[in-house]
């Protein structure tokens, strides 16, 4: 079985979904076996553990054959795992970012805090039986803990700029980066003071030390940019761009082989030293969450660190997603013509203009936006999740900050909002998840148009039907607008968490002014075709719902009820 072939649930991928006599389904890209891919660490077993921080579990993979392994599973005590390393025991170390706490788990596989005294806790190695650990946050602290006496963090110095992955170097002292900065610092583990190794380094996100010694600095940019810095010889850099997005971490293994990362585009690479890469576990997406389709049928898809989407390959064995821009936090997403507007769940709505790459931010300090559409005469609708809201923003002008949407509230009241669309007519319909219904939006007042339904998020109108994603029954559902008959249009959806797991406690939106872990969010988009497209978060794919051949449905958006076949 190959690592293309399983679901991030374990097991063999098996067919999308279920379309009934209505509709063909297919995938638009394949499955991704992981949520993510953050920080890794050989294990005692030989295999490489990797922390998935937006699945909130840490999975072990065969190198050689790519197999993935559930080890810390989403509904234990780790809530987002960023980082992890194994102490000369075999116990495995977990920095668990969001809430701030330090995890053991024994090689009996007991769990045991370490601390809760870390703030965003990132970084972590052990050295024999010391344990280190880092800050990412301004101002952060490398400290010292101690799982055995259960005694207060040393400080080893503060003043880190967002500190991360981190390694004992040969000459014995810790190395770290200063991810703001660009700077790579080192420091005895005893203490002492910190110096400067290394400046001007692109954008820095890990060190590592190969078998020889060298040391290397992987980048979080789109280039996938790694610099060999040799320390003890002449000090020479050199820089191999491997193409891999978002890298965050690397693992090199006995044969000194280098194992990367990649918390945009998940999965395990190797990395040669002269750029080739090799596939071990296949890149894919980290979510979806929002997905939207542009007037020639260009379908994109909010990630969460990035705008992508499918390629429409052969399934090769390569990344068969592109990347169009890293875009942090971007959860919904709506196309209006060669535009694309994007919520970040941290409290910003932006427009991204793909030709010239520029973008406008359009509002801020929102409460949790997800759900975004554009208005019929211009503007756009968001579901502001956390307040109850639907708002209307619409004005501003070109630039940024200083030229912001005048925001007014559509409707309030709600009680969790998460996606919006409009029909042929002009009329705004909302999904609200935890009353589970759909509602429209009518003069500041909202009328039922279906309840009784199982979480839904995902909204589209095509004609006279509107369609959501009901993500706790794992269906999609369409409801006429003329008569109100109801039908499910599709059934065994890989949406949402995995079979048997419950639900977790819902994530703070920021811990020591640094961003939590995502709520997911099953998007749903009708294309100019008739078809729909829906993001199937639960196996790391973009679905698209075509009408059977004989079939017809309406054309999304037309005047007059125009039918498609």
């Amino acid at each position: 079985m190959t690592a293309r072939q399983q679901s991030r649930y374990g097991g063999i991928a098996s067919a999308p979904a279920s379309g009934g006599t209505r509709w063909d389904v297919r995938r638009l890209n394949l499955p991704s076996p992981l949520w993510g891919s953050n920080g890794v660490a050989f294990g005692p077993d030989g295999r490489l553990y990797a922390a998935q921080f937006l699945a909130g579990q840490i999975s072990a993979v065969d190198p050689a054959t790519g197999d993935v392994e559930t080890i810390v599973p989403m509904d234990g005590p780790v809530q987002s795992p960023d980082d992890l390393a194994f102490g000369a025991d075999g116990s495995m170390y977990i920095t668990d970012l969001v809430p701030g706490r330090v995890w053991r788990r024994s090689p009996l596989g007991d769990y045991s805090l370490v601390s809760d005294e870390v703030q965003v806790p990132n970084g972590i190695t052990c050295i024999g039986d010391r344990l280190f650990v880092n800050e990412m946050r301004m101002n952060g602290r490398l400290l010292e803990l101690f799982p055995e006496s259960g005694g207060p963090p040393k400080v080893l110095t503060e003043g880190l700029a967002l500190g991360n992955a981190m390694q004992l170097g040969p000459d014995g002292h810790l190395y770290y980066p200063h991810m703001v900065t660009g700077q790579v610092w080192r420091i005895p583990p005893d203490g002492g003071t910190p110096e400067v190794v290394a400046e001007d380094v692109h954008e820095p996100v890990a060190v590592r030390f190969d078998l020889g010694g060298v040391l290397m600095v992987l980048s979080r940019g789109r280039a996938g940019i790694v610099t060999r810095i040799d320390l003890h010889g002449t000090g020479s850099r050199s820089v191999v761009t491997s193409g891999l997005v978002g890298l965050d971490n690397a693992a090199f293994d006995t044969e000194n082989r280098m194992f990367v990362s990649s918390f945009a585009t998940g999965g395990i690479t190797e990395l040669h030293p002269d750029g080739r890469t090799r596939e071990i576990v296949p890149r894919g997406l980290d979510g979806p969450f929002g997905v939207a389709v542009d007037p020639v049928g260009t379908v994109y898809a909010a990630d969460h660190y990035r705008v992508a989407g499918p390629e429409h390959r052969a399934a090769d064995g390569t990344d068969d997603v592109t990347t169009h821009v890293l875009r942090p936090f971007a959860h919904g997403i709506a196309a209006d013509g060669g535009l694309l507007h994007l919520t970040s769940q941290y409290g910003e709505v932006t427009t991204y203009d793909p030709e010239r790459g520029s973008t406008r931010v359009r509002a801020t300090g929102l409460r949790r936006p997800t759900g975004i559409a554009v208005l019929p005469g211009g503007g756009l609708a968001v579901a502001e999740t956390d307040a109850g809201r639907v708002l209307v923003l619409e004005g501003g002008g070109e630039g940024d900050e200083g030229n912001h949407d005048t925001v007014t509230v559509l409707a309030e009241g709600l009680d969790h909002p998460v996606d919006v669309a409009y029909d042929a007519a002009g009329r705004c319909y909302v999904s609200d998840e935890r009353r589970g219904a759909v509602l429209r939006i009518e003069a500041g007042r909202t009328v039922t148009v279906a309840d009784g339904l199982d979480a839904p998020q995902g909204l589209a109108a095509l004609g006279d039907d509107l369609y959501v994603v009901e993500t706790g029954a794992r269906q999609l559902r369409a409801v006429s607008l003329t008569t109100g008959e109801h039908r499910i249009e599709a059934a065994e959806l890989p949406v949402g968490l995995p079979p048997g797991t419950g639900p977790r406690t819902d994530p703070a939106l920021f811990t020591h002014g640094m961003p939590g872990a995502p709520r997911q969010f099953a998007g749903l988009a009708a294309a100019p075709d008739g078809s729909l497209l829906l993001s199937a978060n639960g196996e790391g794919t973009v679905l698209r719902l075509t009408p059977h051949g004989g079939a017809t449905v309406h054309r999304a958006g037309a005047p007059g009820g125009e039918e498609t076949p």
